[in-house]
């Protein structure tokens, strides 16, 4: 079982996932994540294609930050944890994330108890990243959304890179991505959530959803073999 709130840090949310049976399939959205599971505290990267994930009997909590959002407040740029789920002692000081550890497993709620660290350490995302995933998730063109913010497109590869963990095209179609499955799960046809979302067709759609999530958008949303 799966459940989410908004989290008080501008964007973010809290989750806490219950193993029910099999494993998971994490979709690509542009964001990473700071995460608990069975007594450690871990990091999963800005994924570029589906994490699938094992069923191994211990709850998952988490709390996932706005696109770009996460590397202050790790330290880290976001390209060096592209794809990837690492200890967080291999980021921080062993002693600090040791003592880190402790006062999570000790909360009465360890959603809350993510949350309140982070908002601890937490610094704002730059106005400049989110105007540009502002832009991309409207659907506007990467080279037009560069000359809006006034930066060239070397320096806005490179800002991506740091930020999201790839660069801006990267980022333009997985959140193209995200909002056409988001119309499909309220029913809406694959064709005109297609061409809603900024697609040249459904097969276009059906390309993006294969390499992007590993399955067909029906399997994907339980309507197919």
């Amino acid at each position: 079982m799966y459940r989410e709130r908004p989290a008080r840090l501008s964007g973010a949310v809290v989750w806490a996932s219950t193993p029910t049976g099999g494993g998971g399939r994490v979709l690509p959205d542009g964001c990473m994540d700071l995460l608990w599971h069975e007594g450690r505290l871990m990091v999963a990267g800005a994924d570029t294609r589906a994490h699938l994930t094992e069923e191994d009997g211990g709850a998952w909590y988490g709390l996932r930050f706005r696109p770009g959002g996460a590397p202050a407040f790790l330290g880290v740029p976001a390209h060096e944890l592209r794809d990837r789920r690492v200890d967080l002692a291999d980021l921080w000081p062993a002693a600090e994330v040791r003592w880190l550890n402790d006062r999570i497993a000790g909360a009465a709620d360890l959603p809350t108890a993510l949350e309140e660290l982070v908002l601890e350490r937490a610094e704002a995302p730059e106005p400049l990243l989110r105007r540009l995933v502002a832009a991309l998730d409207a659907g506007r063109p990467v080279a037009a959304t560069a000359d809006e913010l006034g930066v060239g497109a070397r320096q806005l590869h490179r800002r991506a890179l740091d930020a999201f963990g790839y660069g801006p095209k990267t980022l333009a179609r997985i959140l193209r991505f995200g909002r056409a499955l988001e119309l499909a799960r309220a029913e809406v046809p694959f064709a005109e959530a297609a061409a809603r979302t900024g697609f040249a067709d459904q097969a276009h759609l059906a390309r993006d959803v294969k390499e992007l999530a590993g399955v067909p958008l029906g399997v994907l949303l339980g309507r197919g073999p």
